[in-house]
């Protein structure tokens, strides 16, 4: 009795259609059992409601397609055929939808391979009714065919369909899926196409990866890369590297694509990327071990690609309870269902301070922040199944790991899942086809549903089993449920296992079941009409662990690799199933302290450890993970010391003949540039003959290594060409041969100059200095050698640029170049001396690129508490072998001069007996590296000073970490004050200004913190008495320390005008004052805006012009403004604003006058060609006429005199200057109503002089500190030193010489004697002049000043003379 209804076609016939809605009573939604218990409920899935239904089909009623009419003529068929049937369920059983069902694949797309530039079609046949609509996707994106018709066709005839690809490239590489569906569901293929390029021949007109685009080929290069990175949970980590595409064409950019192991990076709340169009940037936020592996930053452009990559390692965070395990890692969920998922992780790296018990599963719902348990007994398989999901509701899941001490912290939460039926979520996925079918809830309803099939047993475990079953074929739309039931092995009972209510997804976990023992499993249906048969059992299944633990790695072979890093090799376990990664360690011998290498398992064979202490001794071990849990640990590794791998040498260099007689030959080489890590043990030396443009074969020359650089060839032909080659060789083993030497005939030399200095190398590389060695010619010519020239050159200039490194003849076999430029490579050769000239130059030595090794450091001079007087020089990084080498003047030190002690990368040289016989250079070798040395060089006068500081080492001296110096502070107040690096409570400190002591009162405020050493002496003010001495007297037991400050002369009248400046700033700040004086800005519509900034604003104000009445201003905070309007020559004048009240007053002036008027004055400035004379103007303009005068003549413009104006600056520009410049110019500035005059005396007061601050006489106590500056002037900067009886002085520790701010230059000497008594003088030089500011220091002593007074005063007493 279903109501019937009729719609027209297209033709106008009317056809009898189905309603949706039956007529009969109200259906009951209960489920029952056989008697007629009510078990549950069941609730039907429909496909849309009723109202959309009608609604729907009363649109499409004048636009059905020929898919809705061939299906409404099929319906009406049954239709005819049900008026015609008499028995209900025969109409129902007879329902036009049984002979509908979903897409299928017939035939399905095939993958294929094709070449770049080629044209590819995809095909497949789609069976279905009614007909399935399908679409096309590139890597699960949809293909817009109209938006790309140059690119792809598609086409659709007769269930067949294709997809055409058309001039394939590189990014046609990918994955196609074609998608299809109608009202009975989905179904999808895959086809996955690979684009190959062909490598380019010979008569190929375009360069491989040329862009016919843009007609260019594209070039990438990537710079500024980053390195191996380590970061913490929780941290923020970026990576970037700068990329470089050349050419550059407008509008176009690369594809920038980052990976982590060779997985695309979508942008997301933890991922971040960014490109500048130069600059590519990665930013991890809030770091997981999920997020540890290898980025690939990868280059896309349309003439190829390219990539870099590196490591990133992300550590635990710290665990809040000692022994707890961290956190476990890659939540992920799997086999989503209605009300079931599965939930699998992976196990952490350490377990902690024991095994892992198990996991905690916590659920969450999208939206909510309350986490509940989804397990009450920890579970130790890596794979949990969670059910009692609500339909609908989307979850997040995470896992915490349990062990004796305690639980972890959680990991990170899973991606959000949604509760629902697989191909519900499928048809969400599913594209839109424009179509919308309808079918009918009621033909299967009152029936009872059929049995489901395969019922299988998907995962066992001790905790849990988990059953999988196909629901019924006939089962109607309002959807269906099931009851699981079980029956103990050896009995026909069988139990209902969800007794509570029906389950809705074929899913099923099982829990409690008694571990060994056997059980069968079985599935109802049930609905509303009732429940069904069972289906088939599954027959006898045993709980326990099917998945067995991974077996032990094997032993891991670890080798070097870099400085911090190492390779570890291991051979896979055997008959491992479910493999999720292998863990490494690595423990230093002797700590048995193991440390994970990687937080995030791997699964290749090959590790790369980094982050490991140069020169420790390491042993690693390997374990496997899979979800039953952890293998045994491997055994432990050979030990390794982590050191750069060593690998053979490189090629040697500059084969050149030596010396030649009838029947030998003298060959010498430069050692190879990179000795592959190791020191090189030897050389050998091969020939052949050479006759015209043959050569013969290499034959050798020794058969043991040779451990000089130079040999002779013996047994030659007398006039016979050979060609030499070398190889060197270390403990890796032997190079490739160097490069032939040109053809050198055996024949005997008649030279009367030396051959060629032989051996060079370099030591002590610096930024801007080398040190240069040789050794003496094996041919010395006629007379002896008696000195050598050593030349220099960058190494890519020309033969032309060869420069001296000293004037004259050099006798050593060493030398120090010193100006280089850092970062700049040279090349050095050397020529020997005799008395009949000068020979060749030797071979080259270089490029030396004058850039200091990382991790060198100097030699340094200590003296010991017992004053026991040595060198020390430091390299952390010695590797096994390598050793400390001492030299003095580049030759074996004298034993008995020096010992030797050399630990742990330090090695210290001590004098034995210091003396003058111990003076010269003395350097230090550390063997088998890149050449890291360094050298010293001991004076007489630093010998002196040594001696000075043991002698003060035996007698304690408070030592002071900062001399006196002086500051200024707020309010004009003078701050004395020095610090001791240590000191004991009892010490005692005497404050003397001129000899007089001073004490704590109103004019003087003193502080001494012993915590911090620091000492301090304050003054309110300086006043003219003030002037003189300030000294510290520091008194700590035996310990003495003095330290004094000298202000005299211009340095303290300026200080003393600094002070009271101070002081009347902070006094005019306590009233209304100025912040920003009085300006001007031009607004956006060209008016003038005067305008400035108060503070302590609560008086009145006035703001005028000179010669008007007050004007009307405005206020807004603390700004006072004025706008003058569009600027004309009336508004030019003085204008003013003053502030006051009865805590004061201020005042802002701002002079706005006609350009001539606003010139400043003229200035000098020297430049290396010449003197520029200038004026400053407040705005310029083409009415002003400008001229030069010269002793009031006018200056003609020559190539060396030129005058103009640029920006607001008028200058005169005079090129080498000569005296007849000097003298009076004017500059004579008319504006069309009068003239304006600047003056400037031109007398050379540029030249370098010194101006003040250096008293002429300078009398001081023995054991005080001298300080004294020297005003300094002169453009160019001079340059400064200082001289004692004429004797350059030299910066040190005893003479403490300063140049600050190209004007001040200050000397220090700590602790004078009498020995410091003498002339100085400080000397100033310019290239216009040079002058000597002298002065006399007068050291004495107290005790014998007294002396001398009591003999003056007792000239009887016996014994006087």
């Amino acid at each position: 009795n279903s109501l019937k209804t009729s719609v027209k076609t297209e033709k106008g016939q009317e056809v009898v259609k189905l309603s949706t809605l039956p007529k009969r009573a109200k259906r009951t939604y209960l489920a029952m059992d056989t008697d007629k218990e009510v078990i549950g409920y069941v609730i039907p899935v429909f496909r849309a409601s009723h109202d959309t239904v009608r609604e729907l089909m009363d649109a499409q009623k004048e636009e059905a397609t020929e898919e809705g009419i061939n299906y409404v003529a099929m319906r009406n068929l049954f239709v005819r055929e049900a008026r015609e049937a008499l028995d209900v369920k025969f109409r129902r059983k007879m329902n036009p939808d049984n002979l509908t069902h979903p897409p299928e694949f017939t035939v399905k797309p095939r993958g294929q391979t094709v070449w770049e530039g080629k044209t590819v079609k995809l095909h497949c046949t789609v069976a279905g009714w009614p007909r399935p609509k399908v679409a096309w996707y590139k890597n699960n994106v949809l293909i817009d065919v109209k938006a790309h018709p140059e690119k792809y066709t598609v086409e659709s005839n007769y269930n067949m369909h294709s997809l055409e690809i058309k001039n394939c490239d590189f990014f046609d590489t990918a994955q196609y899926y074609i998608s299809a569906l109608n009202v009975k569901g989905e179904a999808s293929s895959v086809a996955t196409v690979v684009v190959k390029r062909e490598e380019p021949g010979p008569l190929d007109p375009k360069p491989h990866g040329f862009c016919h685009e843009h007609g260019v080929t594209f070039e990438t290069t990537i710079i500024d890369k980053f390195e191996v990175a380590f970061g913490r949970e929780g941290e923020t980590l970026s990576l970037g590297c700068t990329v470089i595409v050349y050419p550059t064409v407008k509008k176009y950019q690369p594809e920038v694509v980052w990976y982590r192991n060779s997985v695309p990076l979508k942008p997301s709340k933890w991922v971040h990327t960014h490109w500048s169009g130069e600059r590519a940037t990665l930013t991890l936020i809030h770091l997981n071990k999920e997020d540890e592996g290898l980025y690939t930053l990868r280059v896309n452009t349309k003439s190829g690609f390219d990539t870099y990559s590196a490591y990133v390692f992300v550590q635990d965070a710290d665990v809040e309870v000692e022994g707890v395990p961290v956190a476990p890692l890659d939540v992920r969920c799997h086999d989503v269902n209605k009300d079931y998922v599965v939930v699998t992780w992976k196990q952490p790296a350490v377990e902690g301070s024991s095994s892992i018990q198990g996991y905690y599963i916590d659920r969450c719902e999208v939206g909510c922040h309350h986490w509940a348990l989804c397990n009450d007994v920890p579970v130790k398989y890596a794979r949990f199944p969670v059910t009692g999901l609500v339909e609908g509701r989307s979850y997040i899941f995470r896992v915490r790991a349990v062990n004796k001490a305690g639980i972890s912290r959680p990991s990170r939460v899973s991606e959000a899942v949604v509760a629902m039926d697989p191909s519900d979520r499928a048809r969400l996925r599913a594209p839109w086809t424009g179509m919308i079918k309808f079918t009918e809830e009621d033909p299967t309803v009152g029936v009872v549903p059929g049995e489901p099939t395969d019922v299988v047993v998907t995962e066992a475990t001790k905790s849990y089993v988990v059953l999988a079953w196909k629901p019924p074929v006939q089962r109607g739309h309002e959807g269906v449920m099931y009851y699981i039931e079980k029956c103990i092995s050896g009995t026909d009972t069988w139990q209902r296992v969800n007794t509570s209510a029906p389950v809705k997804s074929p899913r099923f976990a099982l829990f409690d079941l008694a571990e060994g023992k056997s059980y069968s499993f079985r599935v109802r249906c049930c609905n509303s009409a009732g429940v069904s048969e069972p289906s088939v059992s599954t027959g006898e299944i045993t709980v326990g662990d099917k998945l067995d633990l991974p077996s032990v790695p094997s032993i891991p072979v670890a080798t070097r690799n870099t400085a911090t890093s190492v390779v570890v090799f291991w051979k896979a376990c055997k008959d491992v199933k479910h493999l999720v990664g292998y863990y490494i360690e690595c423990s230093v011998v002797g700590t048995d302290v193991w440390m994970p290498c990687n937080n995030k398992p791997v699964k290749q064979t090959r590790f790369v450890c980094h982050g490991l202490t140069t020169g420790a001794n390491y042993v690693f071990r390997v374990k496997a993970v899979n979800p039953a849990g952890y293998s045994q640990s491997s055994p432990n590794s050979d030990a390794l010391v982590v050191l750069p791998a060593i690998s053979v040498p490189g090629k040697s260099t500059g084969v050149t003949l030596l010396e030649a007689v009838k029947d030998y030959m003298v060959l010498g080489w430069s050692p190879p540039a990179n000795n592959g890590g190791a020191d090189i043990r030897g050389y050998f030396l091969d020939y052949r003959t050479v006759k015209g443009n043959a050569v013969g074969k290499w034959h050798e020359l020794n058969h043991k290594a040779l451990t000089t650089t130079s040999y002779k060839a013996e047994n030659l032909k007398e006039n016979v060409f050979y060609e030499f080659q070398v190889r060197a060789m270390n403990m890796a083993g032997v190079s490739k041969a160097s490069l032939p030497s040109a053809s050198l005939e055996c024949k005997e030399w008649t030279l009367t100059v030396p051959g060629v200095p032989v051996g060079l190398h370099v030591l002590e590389i610096r930024d801007t200095s080398v040190v240069v060695l040789w050794e003496t010619p094996t041919f010395d010519g006629r007379t002896p050698v008696n000195g050598y020239y050593l030349d220099f050159k960058e190494a890519s200039a020309g033969e032309e640029c060869w420069k001296a490194a000293h004037e004259k003849v050099n006798k050593m076999k060493y030398m120090k170049v010193t100006g280089l430029k850092s970062g700049t490579s040279y090349v050095f050769r050397v020529r020997a001396q005799n008395l009949a000239g000068v020979g060749k130059p030797s071979e080259l030595v270089g490029p030396v690129l004058a850039k200091t090794l990382p991790g060198t450091k100097e030699i340094y001079v200590d003296v010991d508490d017992d004053g026991v007087i040595s060198m020390i020089f430091e390299f952390p990084e010695m590797k096994p072998g390598s050793e400390f080498v001492w030299s003095k003047n580049y030759q074996a030190i004298d034993a008995s001069r020096l010992t030797i002690v050399s630990e742990q990368g330090k090695s210290r040289a001590i004098f034995n007996s210091p003396s003058l016989e111990d003076l010269g250079t003395f350097s230090c070798v550390v063997t088998n590296t890149d050449g890291i040395s360094s050298s010293f060089t001991l004076t007489e006068e630093g010998l002196k000073r040594l001696l000075e500081i043991s002698h003060d080492h035996k007698f304690p001296v408070i030592p002071f970490k900062t001399e006196m110096a002086m500051e200024l502070l707020e309010k004009g107040r003078v701050r004395f004050w020095t610090q001791v690096e240590k000191c004991t409570s009892a010490c005692q400190v005497e404050y003397v200004f001129n000899d007089l002591i001073i004490s704590h009162g109103q004019k003087y405020t003193m502080n001494f913190d012993k915590n911090t050493g620091i000492i301090e002496m304050f003054m309110d003010s300086l006043e003219v008495t003030d002037e003189g001495t300030y000294t510290f007297n520091l008194v700590d037991g035996k310990a003495k320390g003095t330290t004094s400050l000298v202000l005299i002369g211009e340095e303290f009248m300026e200080l003393q005008k600094k002070s009271q400046f101070e002081r009347a700033e902070w006094v005019r700040k306590q009233g209304p004052h100025f912040v920003e004086y009085l300006d001007f800005v031009v607004t956006s519509e060209c008016d003038v805006l005067l305008k400035c900034k108060v503070r302590n604003y609560l008086c009145r104000f006035k703001f005028c012009k000179e010669g008007a009445t007050q004007m009307k201003i405005g206020k807004k905070d603390n700004e006072l403004t004025f706008n003058i309007g569009k600027l004309s020559k009336k508004d030019a004048g003085v204008y003013e604003v003053f502030l006051k009240d009865d805590r004061g007053r201020d005042k802002s002036t701002f002079n706005l006058t006609d350009a001539a008027n606003s010139s400043s004055e003229i200035k000098v400035i020297s430049t290396e060609h010449g003197i520029i004379l200038y004026s400053t103007v407040t705005y310029y303009n083409e009415d002003l006429r400008v001229a030069w005068l010269h002793k009031e003549a006018k200056i003609a413009a020559s190539e060396r005199v030129k005058a103009g104006v640029t920006g607001e600056q008028l200058w005169l520009k005079i090129n080498e200057p000569t005296e007849k410049d000097k003298g009076r110019y004017t500059m004579d500035i008319f504006d069309g109503k009068g003239s304006v005059k600047r003056f400037v005396d031109l007398i050379g007061q540029d030249r370098a002089r010194v101006i003040g601050g250096l008293p002429d006489v300078v009398a001081i106590q023995e054991g005080k500190s001298l300080n004294l500056t020297g005003n300094v002037w002169g453009d160019p900067v001079p340059e400064v030193s200082w001289t004692k009886n004429d004797k350059l002085l030299v910066s040190d520790e005893r003479y403490k010489l300063k140049f600050e701010q190209g004007k001040f230059a200050s000397i220090t000497i700590a602790a004078v004697t009498t020995t410091d008594s003498g002339k100085y003088a400080l000397l100033v030089k310019n290239k216009y002049g040079t002058e000597a500011g002298e002065f006399t220091v007068s050291v004495y002593n107290p005790d014998d000043e007294e002396s001398k007074l009591v003999h003056s005063r007792c000239p009887t007493q016996p014994g006087a003379k």
